[in-house]
């Protein structure tokens, strides 16, 4: 099979999964442009702010969601298990689970006052389940900030030459904001402005740039999540998603043009065995490896935590929640297929590919695919692009876990919540190697999906409407993340330096699973027992 016949199916089926498909969930949840959005409807300044165009949303959604989770997960899957489930995996959960999934948390999201998903699981399941749900949130945002610090820092140690781009963007960022939202000017105006600077330092950090530790780095980027956390949305992350999404774009549309002028017969292996000696078994473990670029818990967070309370209008659900998610698994298909390209231009042999190199695969087979018409430059700027994903995760994460530690350690203060956040992720980092954190990130993270598409179920349930097209998928999702948990715990006990913290945490997210499953099934148990009254 050839790499240009997988993208054209990928393509084909994503187009006819929102034509379709995402038209049912809209006809199922009820949207309605007559509805007014929580952005308008309780406009602070601060987090309900309503986008000036749904696509500066898009952007600052879809860089959110992204990070490296779509470029990471897939090159490890790829390395430990082979391509074919990678690809299958991406475009099946991201039609199914994964789309699904982010359209309703964002929709139903925004339909409630542009409350979080744990505030609703108190609202449409019972309150032990909203105080269990913020819990489990709490601890897994833990890992997303401490795993995308930890990487980041990774990238930087490597490629220092994306240093001047990376975090030479916040300050543009921060200048597009105030000629937004404090003088007016026009989106085109401030795009061009903005991209034209993004360019510059592109351009200055191929020269200028210098070497620091991988802890002194870490220290750095908890310094920026700290501020960002705290600055007005649409002043920092806003602008600075939406600048970030172009490089995004960019990678997606190099890489397909790519795919499309230079065509190749795929050699490498389809299915490389059923257990990867890093990483585990096939399943469950394959699919909390690659934990983006199919179906995130992380998304649920990213909707009805920052994106809801930016929706112009409920139709820009649809556009924002589904289209992102597709969009994300076309971008893990494309990384793919890079790390097909990468293997056969480095001549390793894929059966002894190490996970320690996989952003060096994926650069030069990005290099590879793009060497036409970017001229040898396609490996740098694939590592500014993962490293944008990488911040903009970083810094929404952060914010997410500071309004999570607010409601939940009721601290009024944003200042001192995130200062809690940073110091715990810190500590988490500390505790185990990036490929550890990573894996039980995804575990996490599918788990968190999974609780959030029984939580739709349960509002879908009460509103007297079709619910099994999320509920069956969020059983599938336990299934795997129970799984994979328990096998994690098992692990942390059998190494040889018994890691007694991860194996703490593993156990405590295992527990807050059962009992936030239990109140699911007590809630579907009592909602058809009042129909069956009925």
């Amino acid at each position: 099979m050839s790499n240009l016949l997988v993208l054209i199916i990928a393509i084909l089926a994503f187009f006819l999964a929102y034509r379709f498909y995402a038209s049912f969930i809209s006809k199922v949840v009820g949207i309605n442009d007559k509805n007014i959005t929580p952005a308008h409807k309780k406009y602070d300044g601060l987090d309900y702010i309503p986008a000036r165009n749904w696509l500066v949303l898009f952007g600052h959604h879809f860089s959110s969601i992204a990070g490296a989770g779509p470029i990471v997960g897939p090159i490890l899957v790829c390395i430990w298990w082979g391509w074919v489930p990678a690809i299958l995996w991406a475009i099946l959960g991201s039609i199914f689970i994964g789309g699904v999934h982010d359209f309703l948390s964002l929709a139903i999201s925004s339909k409630e006052e542009g409350n979080s998903i744990g505030k609703i699981s108190e609202t449409f399941i019972s309150k032990s389940a909203g105080i269990i749900f913020l819990i489990f949130v709490w601890f897994a945002l833990l890992l997303v900030v401490a795993v995308f610090a930890l990487v980041c820092a990774k990238t930087f140690t490597e490629e220092p030459r994306i240093i001047l781009p990376s975090l030479g963007i916040i300050p543009v960022a921060l200048l597009i904001g105030v000629l937004l939202y404090r003088f007016n000017l026009p989106l085109s105006l401030t795009t061009v402005i903005g991209l034209s600077l993004l360019a510059l330092f592109i351009f200055l950090g191929q020269n200028y740039y210098f070497n620091l530790s991988k802890n002194t780095w870490i220290v750095i980027l908890f310094i920026y999540a700290f501020f960002a956390s705290i600055t007005p949305v649409n002043i920092l992350l806003q602008p600075r998603d939406y600048l970030s999404s172009f490089l995004l774009w960019f990678g997606l549309l190099t890489m397909s043009i790519g795919v499309i002028t230079s065509p190749q017969q795929i050699t490498y292996p389809a299915l490389k065995s059923f257990v990867s000696p890093k990483g585990g078994w096939l399943f469950p473990m394959m699919f909390i490896t690659m934990a983006c670029g199919a179906i995130s818990g992380f998304h649920s967070l990213v909707a009805s935590g920052t994106t809801s309370k930016q929706l112009p209008q409920e139709s820009d659900a649809k556009k924002i929640g589904y289209l992102g998610m597709l969009s994300e698994g076309l971008l893990a298909i494309l990384v793919v297929l890079c790390v097909i390209a990468g293997a056969s231009v480095l001549k390793v042999n894929p059966q002894k590919l190490s996970s320690g190199s996989a952003i060096k695969i994926f650069s030069q087979g990005y290099n590879f695919l793009t060497n036409n018409f970017l001229k040898g430059q396609g490996g740098f700027l694939a590592i500014i692009i993962l490293n944008a994903f990488i911040l903009t995760t970083l810094d929404t994460a952060t914010r997410i876990t500071r309004y999570v530690t607010q409601e939940l350690f009721r601290i009024k203060n944003k200042i001192g919540s995130t200062f809690v956040v940073l110091l715990t992720a810190f500590l988490l980092i500390l505790s185990g190697s990036w490929e550890k954190l990573w894996q039980l990130f995804g575990a996490s993270n599918q788990l968190l999906a999974s609780l959030t598409l029984f939580v739709v179920s349960a509002w879908l349930l009460t509103k007297k409407r079709k619910y099994l097209f999320a509920f069956i998928p969020g059983v599938f999702m336990l299934l795997i993340s129970f799984s994979a948990l328990i096998l994690k715990a098992g692990k942390f006990l059998k190494e040889d330096s018994k890691n007694y913290f991860l194996f703490t945490i593993t156990l405590i997210l295992i527990i807050l699973g059962i009992f936030m499953f239990i109140e699911v099934i007590k809630k579907r148990k009592d909602f058809l027992k009042r129909i069956a009254n009925e």
